[in-house]
């Protein structure tokens, strides 16, 4: 089989177990409060990314790893999978599936704002126009199927819906300008934010807390697949691919194919605006990675 194919395969597995995700974390929190369900996932993906390690042969990656960089491990731990899967995970809370995940999706417009102090770099009058598009969708999106009521929709849910792809676009940078290997540096990372975890649900009390068998496992899958394995299937998918752009626009697929799941597991009625408010997040999206024709 060709590495295009292969790319493409391995493109839509990522695409895929991502789609399931939302549903996944509903039923989890159906049964699980927040922090045991996470602490978890983080648990289950960081086995499964210490499995990976192993298999590539990366041990001595992880011994020379030097101080700073466990110190660098630390921060970006704290920020992936603490703070940002406890603010997401609240908002799935709060609000619907079909609503949650989507707004989480404007971090990349997010990330060229972020990348001014971070990395100094100039915001284009591309990206103020993609921003605006964006948040329109946002807005759309959050109405819930009443765009006229603006009253109708959990605002405390949309604000950390959103305010999660901050935290998310600032986990990429730090995370892009770290020049470790990938799977070494995610093990690390991985590690310090279930540490943080587990201390937070000794200092809360919440360790002691009925769970159900169908909460843990929706759990474990997410560390699975939302945080583990579906990231090298992607990074694979990249790798393989003869263009790249062609097979990162594909990652857009996701939030719709993500409907399905939503609408016949969860059984939760697609409001038109969900559909309407994404396609305006991803249309922000494309301008802001759009390059201008050469001449």
């Amino acid at each position: 089989m060709d590495r295009t194919r292969l790319s493409y395969i391995y493109a839509g597995l990522a695409i895929f177990f991502w789609s399931t995700v939302p549903t996944a974390f509903k039923i989890s929190l159906g049964e699980l409060a927040i922090l045991p369900m996470l602490t978890i996932a983080a648990l289950t993906s960081t086995l499964v990314l210490l499995i990976v390690v192993l298999a590539g042969n990366k041990t001595d990656l992880i011994r020379k790893t030097t101080g700073k960089e466990l110190l660098n491990s630390a921060m970006l731990g704290f920020i992936n999978p603490f703070i940002y899967y406890l603010i997401l995970l609240k908002a799935y809370q709060l609000l619907p599936a079909q609503v949650a995940q989507p707004l989480n999706m404007i971090w990349p417009i997010i990330l060229v704002f972020l990348s001014v102090p971070v990395l100094r770099q100039r915001i284009e009058r591309k990206s103020y126009i993609a921003l605006f598009i964006s948040f329109a969708g946002v807005y759309i999106i959050s109405s819930q199927g009443k765009p006229f009521e603006p009253d109708h929709s959990d605002l405390t849910g949309v604000i950390l819906a959103t305010g999660s792809a901050i935290f998310f676009a600032l986990y990429f940078i730090l995370n892009v300008k770290d020049k470790r290997d990938e799977a070494v540096k995610l093990l690390l990372n991985f590690i310090f934010g279930s540490a943080y975890l587990i201390l937070a649900m000794i200092i809360t009390g919440k360790g002691q807390v009925e769970i159900g068998i169908r909460g843990v496992a929706a759990s474990v899958y997410i560390g699975i697949f939302e945080m583990g394995i579906t990231f090298f299937f992607w990074l694979k998918a990249l790798q393989m691919a003869s263009s790249i752009a062609r097979v990162s626009n594909l990652v857009y697929l996701a939030p719709f194919l993500s409907l399905v799941f939503v609408h016949f597991i969860l059984h939760e009625p697609v409001y038109y605006t969900t559909p309407a408010g994404l396609l305006l997040i991803i249309s922000g999206v494309l301008i802001q990675n759009c390059k201008p024709a050469r001449i």
